[in-house]
Protein backbone atom coordinates (compact mmCIF):
# COMPACT_ATOMS: atom_id res chain seq x y z
CA UNK A 1 0.00 0.00 0.00
CA UNK A 2 1.44 3.40 -0.90
CA UNK A 3 1.49 6.34 1.17
CA UNK A 4 2.70 6.41 5.17
CA UNK A 5 0.95 4.90 7.64
CA UNK A 6 -0.91 6.93 10.39
CA UNK A 7 -0.96 6.29 13.83
CA UNK A 8 -4.85 4.84 15.28
CA UNK A 9 -5.66 5.78 18.60
CA UNK A 10 -4.82 3.24 21.10
CA UNK A 11 -2.32 1.77 19.35
CA UNK A 12 1.07 2.41 20.00
CA UNK A 13 3.31 5.30 18.17
CA UNK A 14 -0.69 7.05 18.71
CA UNK A 15 -0.39 10.47 19.90
CA UNK A 16 -2.90 12.25 22.14
CA UNK A 17 -6.64 12.75 20.55
CA UNK A 18 -6.63 14.93 17.90
CA UNK A 19 -9.62 17.00 16.20
CA UNK A 20 -11.88 15.61 14.02
CA UNK A 21 -10.84 14.49 10.42
CA UNK A 22 -14.62 15.33 9.41
CA UNK A 23 -16.71 17.59 11.04
CA UNK A 24 -20.59 18.27 10.15
CA UNK A 25 -22.83 20.42 11.73
CA UNK A 26 -26.47 21.13 10.84
CA UNK A 27 -26.47 18.97 7.46
CA UNK A 28 -29.25 19.04 5.58
CA UNK A 29 -30.34 17.29 2.21
CA UNK A 30 -33.40 17.85 0.63
CA UNK A 31 -34.90 16.78 -2.81
CA UNK A 32 -37.69 18.17 -4.55
CA UNK A 33 -40.84 15.65 -5.23
CA UNK A 34 -44.02 15.95 -6.41
CA UNK A 35 -45.69 16.01 -3.47
CA UNK A 36 -43.43 19.12 -2.55
CA UNK A 37 -39.45 19.13 -0.45
CA UNK A 38 -38.58 15.72 1.03
CA UNK A 39 -36.84 16.34 4.08
CA UNK A 40 -33.92 13.17 3.64
CA UNK A 41 -31.15 14.71 6.18
CA UNK A 42 -33.04 16.82 8.70
CA UNK A 43 -29.91 18.76 10.62
CA UNK A 44 -27.28 16.48 11.41
CA UNK A 45 -24.34 16.75 13.28
CA UNK A 46 -21.37 14.20 13.45
CA UNK A 47 -17.87 13.72 14.06
CA UNK A 48 -15.17 11.44 12.56
CA UNK A 49 -12.28 11.19 14.03
CA UNK A 50 -8.66 9.63 13.09
CA UNK A 51 -8.61 5.62 11.88
CA UNK A 52 -11.75 5.31 13.03
CA UNK A 53 -14.34 3.28 11.39
CA UNK A 54 -17.95 4.89 12.27
CA UNK A 55 -21.11 2.74 11.69
CA UNK A 56 -24.48 4.63 9.82
CA UNK A 57 -27.11 2.28 10.89
CA UNK A 58 -30.91 2.60 9.96
CA UNK A 59 -33.99 1.16 7.90
CA UNK A 60 -34.04 1.75 4.76
CA UNK A 61 -35.04 5.28 4.03
CA UNK A 62 -33.77 6.79 7.11
CA UNK A 63 -30.78 9.30 5.14
CA UNK A 64 -28.12 7.24 6.08
CA UNK A 65 -26.92 6.81 1.92
CA UNK A 66 -27.84 10.66 1.31
CA UNK A 67 -25.94 12.19 4.38
CA UNK A 68 -22.88 10.24 3.53
CA UNK A 69 -23.13 10.99 -0.81
CA UNK A 70 -23.68 14.44 0.96
CA UNK A 71 -20.52 14.76 2.38
CA UNK A 72 -18.32 15.08 -1.21
CA UNK A 73 -21.23 15.91 -3.30
CA UNK A 74 -21.62 13.35 -4.91
CA UNK A 75 -25.76 13.92 -4.73
CA UNK A 76 -25.68 17.36 -5.87
CA UNK A 77 -28.20 18.45 -9.41
CA UNK A 78 -31.50 20.06 -10.07
CA UNK A 79 -34.15 19.29 -7.12
CA UNK A 80 -31.45 18.53 -4.62
CA UNK A 81 -31.15 21.21 -1.69
CA UNK A 82 -27.89 20.75 -0.04
CA UNK A 83 -27.05 23.46 3.84
CA UNK A 84 -24.62 23.28 6.40
CA UNK A 85 -21.50 22.61 7.15
CA UNK A 86 -19.10 19.57 5.95
CA UNK A 87 -15.59 20.77 7.03
CA UNK A 88 -12.62 18.84 5.76
CA UNK A 89 -9.31 20.22 6.43
CA UNK A 90 -10.64 23.67 7.16
CA UNK A 91 -12.67 23.59 3.81
CA UNK A 92 -16.26 23.10 4.20
CA UNK A 93 -17.47 20.98 1.33
CA UNK A 94 -21.10 21.56 0.93
CA UNK A 95 -20.44 25.03 -0.60
CA UNK A 96 -16.96 23.82 -2.36
CA UNK A 97 -16.84 23.99 -6.44
CA UNK A 98 -17.67 21.24 -8.34
CA UNK A 99 -13.88 22.00 -9.17
CA UNK A 100 -12.94 21.97 -5.86
CA UNK A 101 -14.34 18.89 -5.00
CA UNK A 102 -12.85 16.65 -7.61
CA UNK A 103 -9.35 17.48 -5.92
CA UNK A 104 -11.06 16.24 -2.62
CA UNK A 105 -12.87 13.04 -4.16
CA UNK A 106 -10.73 10.63 -4.67
CA UNK A 107 -7.87 11.54 -3.25
CA UNK A 108 -8.55 13.02 0.55
CA UNK A 109 -12.15 11.29 0.57
CA UNK A 110 -12.77 8.44 -1.30
CA UNK A 111 -16.04 6.06 -2.13
CA UNK A 112 -17.50 2.36 -2.05
CA UNK A 113 -20.46 1.50 -3.56
CA UNK A 114 -22.68 -1.37 -2.85
CA UNK A 115 -23.10 -2.67 -6.63
CA UNK A 116 -19.75 -3.12 -7.90
CA UNK A 117 -20.58 -4.36 -11.16
CA UNK A 118 -22.85 -0.97 -12.02
CA UNK A 119 -19.59 0.61 -10.68
CA UNK A 120 -17.24 -0.56 -11.91
CA UNK A 121 -17.05 -0.08 -16.64
CA UNK A 122 -17.15 -3.50 -18.16
CA UNK A 123 -15.02 -2.36 -21.09
CA UNK A 124 -12.01 -1.97 -18.85
CA UNK A 125 -9.66 -4.37 -17.27
CA UNK A 126 -9.71 -4.38 -13.43
CA UNK A 127 -6.12 -2.79 -12.50
CA UNK A 128 -6.51 0.00 -15.49
CA UNK A 129 -9.79 1.16 -13.08
CA UNK A 130 -7.25 1.57 -10.63
CA UNK A 131 -4.46 3.20 -12.39
CA UNK A 132 -6.40 5.68 -13.61
CA UNK A 133 -7.65 6.73 -9.96
CA UNK A 134 -3.79 6.82 -9.14
CA UNK A 135 -3.02 8.79 -12.87
CA UNK A 136 -5.61 11.49 -11.91
CA UNK A 137 -4.28 12.32 -8.79
CA UNK A 138 -0.92 11.87 -8.99
CA UNK A 139 2.13 12.76 -11.71
CA UNK A 140 3.30 9.35 -12.43
CA UNK A 141 4.03 7.21 -15.64
CA UNK A 142 1.29 4.41 -16.54
CA UNK A 143 3.54 1.91 -15.64
CA UNK A 144 4.48 2.69 -12.12
CA UNK A 145 0.78 2.92 -11.92
CA UNK A 146 -0.02 0.04 -13.25
CA UNK A 147 2.62 -1.84 -10.77
CA UNK A 148 1.24 0.38 -7.87
CA UNK A 149 -2.74 -1.21 -9.01
CA UNK A 150 -1.10 -4.47 -8.56
CA UNK A 151 0.04 -3.85 -5.27
CA UNK A 152 -3.34 -2.52 -4.29
CA UNK A 153 -4.90 -5.31 -5.38
CA UNK A 154 -2.33 -7.83 -3.53
CA UNK A 155 -2.90 -5.83 -0.56
CA UNK A 156 -6.86 -5.83 -0.64
CA UNK A 157 -6.71 -9.56 -0.57
CA UNK A 158 -7.14 -10.36 -4.48
CA UNK A 159 -4.74 -13.73 -5.59
CA UNK A 160 -2.33 -13.49 -8.19
CA UNK A 161 -2.45 -9.85 -8.29
CA UNK A 162 -0.62 -9.59 -11.74
CA UNK A 163 -3.09 -11.80 -13.26
CA UNK A 164 -6.31 -10.51 -12.07
CA UNK A 165 -5.23 -6.83 -12.98
CA UNK A 166 -6.10 -7.57 -16.53
CA UNK A 167 -9.23 -9.33 -16.30
CA UNK A 168 -12.57 -7.36 -16.86
CA UNK A 169 -15.02 -6.98 -13.87
CA UNK A 170 -17.73 -9.98 -15.60
CA UNK A 171 -14.66 -12.46 -15.01
CA UNK A 172 -14.34 -11.44 -11.68
CA UNK A 173 -16.46 -12.90 -8.46
CA UNK A 174 -18.66 -10.55 -6.56
CA UNK A 175 -16.15 -10.67 -3.49
CA UNK A 176 -13.01 -10.02 -6.12
CA UNK A 177 -15.19 -7.04 -7.70
CA UNK A 178 -15.86 -5.67 -4.47
CA UNK A 179 -12.28 -5.71 -3.21
CA UNK A 180 -11.11 -3.89 -6.69
CA UNK A 181 -13.98 -1.58 -5.38
CA UNK A 182 -11.70 -0.90 -2.18
CA UNK A 183 -8.54 -0.59 -3.92
CA UNK A 184 -9.51 1.75 -6.10
CA UNK A 185 -10.97 3.68 -3.08
CA UNK A 186 -7.51 3.14 -1.32
CA UNK A 187 -5.84 4.21 -4.79
CA UNK A 188 -4.52 7.51 -3.26
CA UNK A 189 -4.45 6.42 0.72
CA UNK A 190 -7.55 8.93 1.44
CA UNK A 191 -7.71 10.23 4.69
CA UNK A 192 -11.45 8.93 4.85
CA UNK A 193 -13.17 6.24 3.04
CA UNK A 194 -16.84 6.31 2.92
CA UNK A 195 -17.98 2.33 2.51
CA UNK A 196 -21.91 2.40 1.54
CA UNK A 197 -23.53 -1.24 2.03
CA UNK A 198 -20.26 -2.77 0.87
CA UNK A 199 -21.41 -6.24 1.67
CA UNK A 200 -24.90 -6.42 0.86
CA UNK A 201 -24.53 -8.00 -1.97
CA UNK A 202 -22.06 -10.97 -1.00
CA UNK A 203 -22.36 -13.94 0.80
CA UNK A 204 -21.44 -14.69 4.26
CA UNK A 205 -18.31 -15.73 3.47
CA UNK A 206 -17.11 -13.63 1.04
CA UNK A 207 -18.73 -10.85 3.57
CA UNK A 208 -16.96 -11.43 6.42
CA UNK A 209 -13.71 -11.62 4.21
CA UNK A 210 -14.16 -8.02 2.59
CA UNK A 211 -15.15 -6.62 6.11
CA UNK A 212 -12.22 -8.23 7.64
CA UNK A 213 -10.06 -6.28 5.07
CA UNK A 214 -11.50 -3.09 5.73
CA UNK A 215 -10.57 -3.79 9.26
CA UNK A 216 -7.27 -4.49 8.24
CA UNK A 217 -6.69 -1.60 6.26
CA UNK A 218 -7.91 0.30 8.72
CA UNK A 219 -5.67 -0.85 11.64
CA UNK A 220 -2.74 -0.76 9.55
CA UNK A 221 -2.98 2.86 7.78
CA UNK A 222 -5.05 5.12 10.21
CA UNK A 223 -7.93 5.39 7.31
CA UNK A 224 -10.78 7.05 8.98
CA UNK A 225 -13.79 4.75 7.80
CA UNK A 226 -17.55 5.70 7.40
CA UNK A 227 -19.23 2.69 6.78
CA UNK A 228 -23.01 2.74 5.74
CA UNK A 229 -25.16 -0.73 6.97
CA UNK A 230 -28.56 -1.53 8.35
CA UNK A 231 -26.76 -4.89 9.37
CA UNK A 232 -26.04 -5.05 13.09
CA UNK A 233 -23.58 -7.75 13.21
CA UNK A 234 -21.54 -5.89 10.56
CA UNK A 235 -21.57 -3.04 13.10
CA UNK A 236 -20.45 -5.77 15.62
CA UNK A 237 -17.97 -6.72 13.80
CA UNK A 238 -15.94 -4.07 12.79
CA UNK A 239 -17.07 -0.56 13.96
CA UNK A 240 -15.75 1.53 16.17
CA UNK A 241 -18.64 3.70 17.03
CA UNK A 242 -22.16 3.83 15.65
CA UNK A 243 -24.54 6.71 15.23
CA UNK A 244 -28.52 5.76 14.58
CA UNK A 245 -30.47 7.31 12.09
CA UNK A 246 -34.06 7.79 11.68
CA UNK A 247 -36.23 9.91 9.37
CA UNK A 248 -33.17 11.66 8.22
CA UNK A 249 -31.72 12.75 12.07
CA UNK A 250 -29.25 10.68 14.44
CA UNK A 251 -31.36 9.25 17.40
CA UNK A 252 -28.34 7.92 19.12
CA UNK A 253 -24.90 7.44 18.80
CA UNK A 254 -22.19 6.51 20.81
CA UNK A 255 -19.31 3.76 20.74
CA UNK A 256 -20.10 0.02 19.75
CA UNK A 257 -20.48 -1.60 22.91
CA UNK A 258 -22.48 1.39 24.34
CA UNK A 259 -25.71 1.50 21.53
CA UNK A 260 -25.88 -2.35 21.44
CA UNK A 261 -25.39 -3.79 24.58
CA UNK A 262 -26.81 -0.36 26.37
CA UNK A 263 -29.20 1.45 24.13
CA UNK A 264 -30.95 4.20 25.68
CA UNK A 265 -33.11 5.06 22.18
CA UNK A 266 -36.46 3.58 21.79
CA UNK A 267 -36.07 2.78 17.76
CA UNK A 268 -32.13 1.47 18.62
CA UNK A 269 -34.06 -0.86 21.02
CA UNK A 270 -36.35 -2.10 18.40
CA UNK A 271 -33.93 -2.72 15.95
CA UNK A 272 -31.95 -4.72 18.25
CA UNK A 273 -35.17 -7.05 19.59
CA UNK A 274 -35.39 -7.68 15.75
CA UNK A 275 -32.33 -9.61 15.80
CA UNK A 276 -32.71 -13.57 15.90
CA UNK A 277 -30.79 -14.87 18.90
CA UNK A 278 -28.03 -17.23 18.11
CA UNK A 279 -28.34 -18.79 21.75
CA UNK A 280 -30.98 -20.23 23.88
CA UNK A 281 -34.65 -20.70 22.56
CA UNK A 282 -35.52 -19.88 19.27
CA UNK A 283 -38.11 -17.50 19.29
CA UNK A 284 -41.49 -18.05 17.18
CA UNK A 285 -42.00 -14.70 16.03
CA UNK A 286 -39.47 -11.96 16.42
CA UNK A 287 -40.88 -8.76 18.12
CA UNK A 288 -41.16 -6.02 14.76
CA UNK A 289 -41.68 -2.12 15.48
CA UNK A 290 -44.79 -1.34 14.80
CA UNK A 291 -45.98 1.20 12.20
CA UNK A 292 -43.77 1.69 9.18
CA UNK A 293 -40.62 4.55 8.52
CA UNK A 294 -41.06 8.07 7.75
CA UNK A 295 -41.51 8.49 4.05
CA UNK A 296 -43.34 11.32 2.77
CA UNK A 297 -42.73 15.18 2.81
CA UNK A 298 -44.99 15.60 5.73
CA UNK A 299 -43.11 14.90 9.51
CA UNK A 300 -44.47 15.11 12.52
CA UNK A 301 -43.90 18.51 14.62
CA UNK A 302 -42.11 16.50 17.84
CA UNK A 303 -40.52 13.36 17.90
CA UNK A 304 -40.60 11.51 14.11
CA UNK A 305 -40.64 8.11 16.23
CA UNK A 306 -42.96 9.11 18.35
CA UNK A 307 -46.07 7.15 16.32
CA UNK A 308 -44.56 4.11 16.40
CA UNK A 309 -42.91 4.21 19.93
CA UNK A 310 -44.99 2.53 22.28
CA UNK A 311 -43.49 4.71 25.14
CA UNK A 312 -44.24 8.19 23.79
CA UNK A 313 -45.95 10.97 25.80
CA UNK A 314 -47.44 14.43 25.14
CA UNK A 315 -43.43 16.07 25.18
CA UNK A 316 -42.67 14.24 22.28
CA UNK A 317 -44.97 15.63 20.15
CA UNK A 318 -44.31 19.57 21.09
CA UNK A 319 -40.65 19.33 19.37
CA UNK A 320 -37.97 16.98 17.71
CA UNK A 321 -35.91 16.31 21.18
CA UNK A 322 -32.13 17.56 21.00
CA UNK A 323 -29.00 14.66 20.80
CA UNK A 324 -27.58 15.06 23.85
CA UNK A 325 -26.17 13.14 26.83
CA UNK A 326 -29.21 11.55 29.15
CA UNK A 327 -28.74 8.37 30.78
CA UNK A 328 -25.91 6.86 28.99
CA UNK A 329 -22.55 6.40 29.08
CA UNK A 330 -19.80 9.13 28.48
CA UNK A 331 -19.91 9.67 24.65
CA UNK A 332 -23.45 8.26 24.58
CA UNK A 333 -25.85 10.51 23.24
CA UNK A 334 -29.94 10.17 22.55
CA UNK A 335 -32.73 12.21 21.36
CA UNK A 336 -35.27 11.07 23.94
CA UNK A 337 -37.09 12.49 26.61
CA UNK A 338 -38.54 8.97 28.37
CA UNK A 339 -37.09 8.53 31.71
CA UNK A 340 -34.97 6.14 33.25
CA UNK A 341 -37.99 3.56 34.39
CA UNK A 342 -39.31 3.74 30.77
CA UNK A 343 -36.31 3.17 29.06
CA UNK A 344 -35.14 0.05 31.13
CA UNK A 345 -39.05 -0.94 30.10
CA UNK A 346 -38.78 -0.57 26.42
CA UNK A 347 -35.33 -1.84 26.58
CA UNK A 348 -36.29 -5.27 28.34
CA UNK A 349 -37.69 -6.55 24.98
CA UNK A 350 -34.54 -6.32 23.32
CA UNK A 351 -33.10 -8.13 26.12
CA UNK A 352 -35.23 -10.98 25.24
CA UNK A 353 -35.25 -10.87 21.88
CA UNK A 354 -31.97 -9.83 20.65
CA UNK A 355 -29.41 -11.61 23.30
CA UNK A 356 -28.85 -8.27 24.67
CA UNK A 357 -27.57 -8.20 28.33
Amino acid sequence: MTGPRRPVPGQPGATAPQRPVLTVRGLRVEFDVPAGRLPAVAGVDLDLHRGEILALVGESGSGKSALAMSLVGLNRGPGTHISGEVDFNGQNLVTASESQLRRVRGRHVAAVFQDALAALNPLHRAGAQVAEMIRTHQQVPRARAWQRAEDLLADVGIANPARNARAYPHQLSGGMRQRVMIAIGLANDPTVLIADEPTTALDVTIQAQVLATLKRLQAEHGTSIVLITHDLGVVAEVADRVAVMYGGRIVEQGTREQVLYAPQHPYTMGLLGSVPRVDGPVADRLPAIPGSPLTGVARPSGCGFAPRCGYAHDACATAPPALTRRHGGPGQHDACLLDAPARAAARAPARTAGGRP
